[in-house]
């Protein structure tokens, strides 16, 4: 297995909690008010802020073996979370939430309320609006959030090795084998495995420039 495919199955299973969760909370903190958002929005905020190294400490404290939440995972479940393959999602989709929770928020925060309110003046129920007023007007900025979060996760380095270690093909991601590569004296390899990142960076970017240019003729 490549490390770019164990990248990208790493960054799929971060995503999956990271885009639901995160649009969550990006609604909360663009409708929110009083101490409540204040609070979430602090905490969001402090996996962007912390060295990803100390991320991925906290992660172990909670998570490792011996940890509140992985103790118990392992003797309810047998789940290990340390060097596998779910602890790097789990590490990766720590430091990317913030990116889409701010980026959700902000996505949010752009929509027209007096469109919604027209929505509920003609009978729509709150959630039939959502679907079908407020998510596709959204839509781009949300667009924007997804491919921030993706990069980031793709980029991620600290917190994975903190807590999920280097497992080749498990958690050996593009960045670790990168660096291990560059410990290893193989430059060769390190050189080809940043030309792949490069391109998905440009890649990134160029689906950036696309949801801008939605979102400005929305």
């Amino acid at each position: 297995m490549t490390p770019l495919s164990v990248s990208l199955r790493v960054v799929a299973l971060a995503l999956v909690f990271v885009i639901p969760i995160g649009g969550a909370l990006g609604l909360l903190l663009a409708r929110g008010r009083g101490a409540l958002r204040s609070v979430v929005d602090a905490l969001v905020l402090i996996p962007l802020v912390l060295p990803p190294s100390v991320v991925g400490y906290l992660l172990l404290v909670l998570f490792g073996r011996q940890g509140a939440i992985g103790g118990a995972l392992e003797r309810a479940l047998g789940v290990r979370l340390v060097f596998s393959t779910a602890g790097a999602a789990l590490a990766t989709a720590s430091v990317a939430l913030p990116l889409m929770a701010k980026g959700a928020e902000a996505a949010f925060a752009r929509v027209d309320h007096a469109l919604e309110e027209v929505a509920f003046a003609n009978g729509l129920r709150p959630l039939a609006t959502f679907r079908l007023v407020t998510l596709p007007l959204a839509l781009p900025g949300l667009g924007v959030a997804v491919t921030l979060a993706a990069v980031r996760a793709l980029g991620e380095f600290g917190a994975t090795l903190t807590f999920a270690g280097y497992v080749p093909d498990r958690t050996g991601t593009a960045p670790l084998e990168v660096y291990f590569a560059m410990q290893l004296g193989d430059d060769a390899r390190a050189l080809r495995i940043s030309l792949v990142l490069v391109a998905v960076s440009i890649v990134a970017a160029l689906l950036l420039r696309a949801w801008g240019k939605a979102g400005a003729r929305a």
